[in-house]
């Protein structure tokens, strides 16, 4: 057992609230751990710290502020088996699923070496008589991050690292169901050169975060979990006058075209749809091959695959496909949504609701499940379920298909397995979806693109990683300039103008 408090002022300190959350073994099912949960006062005093820090880190030049980064860089890989030993053993993905989990952070980290070049502005000589005009980014202050169970490390990482390479004092909330990589990545951020108070991490349930969404001195948050809660947190932050970006839930599609190698399109299947256990925003759940007949090749081809993939603990090494779900919660509801399929009607090929591990058969193990005509109003294709669950919806043409991620609530991830690319040309450019993948099933943009859904995935106006995450957690200041030499005698009534 070991006990997870907070890391505020660049130290661990013990939690005071009194309250705790039990941290499993979602493999074993066994209590490892407990996490403190702050309270509004904690949560103030990491504020303060930050508060206090501030300031001399956004007056500290942008390159020296890159060398932090840089050197975090080379930490994260010193650290990176330790990293995701801690993560796999919290959460349940595979052990090379939690060093990619760690690698998408880092690379963000990467991209945010070249902060004086993000933190640029614009100058125009001669915009008028005597005058000249120039932009400044500035940081915010203090900012904060809310972040979910899926990627304990990346989320945060993605979240952090723009934030604080632009200058600003960062307060992050993870989700406390495995804390203690964003706490080891804190203590690393200290081992890079980062002054104490800058990175502060407050661990809590929703105490902390209205906390976050109430203080005054938070002047913006980003958020990723399930749409809900991105509605609340959007609304509630907004309220208060505060910065907000809210990424939510999702639903992604890929459309399989007749002409689709249909060896690949099978295999992306089953990577994009069962790894992580289904527990990814960008997973793939739903398979919607064009035509009766490419419905029954893809099915061929996918039974016997999804029946094969092998399931255990993080332990096995590279011998597990995916792992158990976070929690046993998570567990009861993926089954009760698999049980609501086959209530509804639909053909159930692929059965894993009895699986269990032997010698670990209290863990959180859900078996791969694979569903076929899954139909537009049913629950399993409306919600999105996190878990080892693709549904196969068929559509009689190219039309039918687009329709269905073009008209459905979420518009996180959408990908297209075809050789035509007239139809790859018109499937990106018509659909009204974030991030579009062509012969790529999870298409999740590098570090130095953006990242974000549209409809119920995403709130705000900005994305993340890539340059709106240093536009996210910067504001512009535009300065315009006259010296006396250029001043004509005599007051000036009338709005300048360029005429």
């Amino acid at each position: 057992m070991y006990d997870i408090g907070h890391f505020i002022g660049g130290k661990h300190v013990a939690g005071t609230s009194g309250r705790n959350a039990e941290i499993f073994n979602p493999a074993t099912g066994e209590v490892q751990g407990q996490v403190a949960l702050a309270s509004a006062d904690e949560l103030r005093a990491a504020v303060e710290n930050a508060k206090a820090a501030q300031p001399a880190w956004a007056a500290t030049n942008p390159q020296r502020r890159a060398r932090v980064m840089m050197k975090f860089v080379d930490l994260l890989n010193r650290d990176m088996d330790k990293l995701a030993e801690a993560l796999s053993k919290e959460h349940g993905k595979t052990f090379p699923d939690a060093k990619g989990d760690v690698q998408r952070g880092l690379e963000v980290a990467e991209f945010c070496i070249g902060a004086p070049q993000m933190m640029k502005g614009e100058f125009s000589e001669g915009a008028g008589p005597g005058i000249d005009i120039y932009s400044i980014r500035q940081p915010l202050g203090v900012v904060a991050g809310i972040t979910p169970f899926n990627f304990p490390a990346m989320i945060p990482m993605w979240k952090f690292c723009p934030a604080i390479a632009a200058g600003n004092a960062f307060i992050l909330k993870p989700s406390e169901r495995d804390p203690s990589v964003p706490m080891m990545l804190a203590e690393l951020m200290m081992e890079a050169g980062l002054p104490a108070g800058i990175l502060n991490v407050v661990n809590g349930d929703k105490g902390a975060v209205d906390a976050i969404l109430d203080d005054p001195d938070i002047a913006a948050i980003g958020f990723v979990g399930s749409t809900a809660i991105a509605k609340y947190i959007y609304g509630r932050g907004c309220a208060n006058g505060k910065r907000v970006q809210c990424f939510g839930g999702a639903k992604n599609h890929m459309i399989v075209m007749p002409d689709a190698d249909m060896d690949k399109a099978v295999d992306a299947l089953i990577g994009a749809g069962y790894g992580a256990a289904g527990e990814r925003c960008m997973a793939v759940s739903v398979a919607v091959p064009v035509g009766e007949e490419t419905a029954d090749r893809l099915i061929e081809k996918l039974v016997p695959k999804v029946e094969a993939l092998k399931i255990g603990p993080y332990t096995a090494g590279n011998d597990v496909d995916f792992g158990p779900l976070v929690t046993r919660e998570a567990q009861k509801r993926v089954l009760g949504l698999v049980d609501r399929g086959v209530e509804e009607g639909a053909k159930l090929v692929v059965d894993g609701r009895t699986f269990k591990m032997q010698g670990y058969e209290d863990g959180f193990f859900v078996g791969a499940c694979l569903f076929d005509n899954v139909t537009k109003d049913m629950d399993i294709y409306k919600t999105e379920i996190f878990g080892p669950v693709l549904s196969v919806a068929r559509a009689k043409d190219y039309e039918a298909a687009l329709d269905l991620p073009m008209n459905h609530e979420y518009g996180n991830g959408v990908a297209i397995f075809t050789r035509d690319g007239d139809a790859a040309r018109d499937f990106a450019s018509r659909i009204n979806i974030g991030m579009v993948g062509i012969n790529v099933p999870i298409p999740v943009p590098l570090s130095y693109y953006t990242f974000g859904g549209w409809k119920a995935s995403g709130f705000g106006d900005l994305n993340q990683h890539g340059a709106d995450g240093f536009r996210f957690y910067t504001r512009t200041k535009t300065v315009t300039s006259r010296w006396p030499s250029g001043i004509k005698d005599g007051a000036e009534f009338s709005i300048p103008t360029m005429k």
